[in-house]
């Protein structure tokens, strides 16, 4: 029975007289949204109140799905209706489309204020103890990765659906359109392992450009670098920025008060396409190439990347997993080879992502590979890096051993 359940109390709402009084323009918008959600219209019973004392009466109407149901009610004579929508994830993960239901038809009441809850209703186990929800990713369509998860708060920011979930393995977590971003105490896997090989590599860093990013652990971690004047963060959904600052402390750690950070709030690529400035590093710290952030992965916009490298700049992004997604990684380091003279492909398993997953470093002047243990330690102390939890000289030559199917793949 382990499900979602979201209300809304709308008030004031702005929208046709319609869509408050008559009931059949009501039940034509929830079947509407319904079926754009991807639920499952199963009944529907709507009832129309009379006039009291000179006001007009209301509706009243629930959509029976067969994963549970949506009800709401008009108050024609303050503009207010209430709505609540639930579902049951006993086959799949139906709490996007719950979302999105729930989205459509508070649009389209326009309310000027709204009070959303959401309650999360948990399994019911033999012995009649409710435990918390599994929250999954679907990493392909025959294999997921998840964990129980308690106090699930989710938006819709005007980009994408942002969670904020307690876990007992992680500690917070972050999730966007369903996929693992970032917890409280796995970060250091992907953050110091996307940061510091390329860091290290360059003899100087300076300036860097992160595409993304906006929980701050990647900027904390160049930031380490006692070399690094400036590091320029371009986040598109402020959102993310927000809600990193509120609940992953653990994660950023206050990065935001360094004069060095320079935060930019919109689209990376339009600041790429604008700007004069050369950076030594660009970190590509976005979600994966399936995802709809997937044209920044194609050549145009990594040529448009590759323009503002400095000579013996680097370009890092992660590739997927060699595991789940062989052919995007077999055909994205394919592409990369064909911009840039040293593609360095590596990997690292990331608890959070459950799965081994693939990296590079992308530079014409730059062989991260060739770095050896001593120079790497000697730049770590002469740079001042330190509280590291999982790079140090000798895992940086090891992030670079492939075993033989992921070398065969980029080869």
């Amino acid at each position: 029975m382990q499900g979602l359940h979201l209300t809304a109390d709308l008030y004031q709402c702005a929208c046709d007289s319609q869509l408050m009084l008559d009931a059949d323009a009501i039940a034509a918008l929830c079947r509407n949204q319904t079926e754009l959600s991807g639920l499952t219209l199963v009944d529907e019973r709507w009832v129309k109140f009379p006039d009291w004392q000179g006001q007009p009466g209301g509706v009243t109407g629930t959509i029976l799905l067969a994963e549970s149901h949506l009800a709401i009610h008009t108050w024609p004579e303050t503009g207010n209706v209430t709505i609540d929508v639930y579902v049951c994830n006993f086959s799949a993960d139906n709490s996007p489309k719950a979302q999105a239901l729930m989205e459509g038809v508070v649009q389209a009441l326009q309310p000027k204020h709204a009070v959303r809850q959401q309650l999360w209703r948990g399994d019911i186990a033999t012995d009649g103890v409710g435990q918390y929800p599994w929250v999954m990713e679907q990493l392909t369509p025959d294999a997921a990765f998840g964990f129980r998860a308690s106090h699930v708060q989710r938006r819709q920011t005007a980009f994408q659906t942002l969670e904020m979930m307690e876990t007992a393995s992680f500690g917070r977590v972050m999730r966007l359109d369903g996929h693992f971003m970032t917890s409280e105490r796995d970060e250091f896997f992907y953050h110091e392992c996307m940061a510091h090989p390329a860091a290290i590599a360059h003899p100087a860093p300076k300036q860097a450009l992160i595409i993304g990013g906006g929980d701050g652990g990647m900027a904390e971690e160049l930031l380490k670098h006692s070399t690094m004047q400036r590091v320029v963060l371009a986040e598109l959904d402020e959102a993310v920025i927000a809600a990193s600052k509120a609940e992953l402390e653990k994660v950023h750690r206050n990065v935001w008060n360094d004069p060095r950070l320079q935060i930019r709030i919109g689209d990376g690529m339009a600041l790429i396409d604008q700007t004069e400035e050369r950076f030594d590093l660009l970190v590509m710290d976005l979600t994966d190439p399936d995802t709809p952030a997937s044209p920044l992965y194609q050549t145009p916009a990594l040529q448009r990347m590759q323009r503002v490298l400095t000579p013996d700049g680097a370009l890092v992004l992660h590739l997927g997993s060699p595991i789940f997604h062989p052919e995007q990684v077999r055909q994205l380091s394919q592409t990369l080879r064909g911009l840039f003279k040293h593609v360095c492909c590596y990997g690292v398993y990331v608890p959070l992502y459950g799965a081994y997953w693939g990296m590079a470093v992308c530079s014409n002047a730059l062989d991260v590979k060739a770095l050896d243990a001593a120079t790497v330690q000697q730049r770590l102390q002469a740079r001042g890096v330190k509280e590291l939890q999982y790079y140090n000289p000798e895992v940086h030559g090891a992030l670079f051993a492939l075993p033989n199917y992921y070398r065969d793949l980029v080869a």
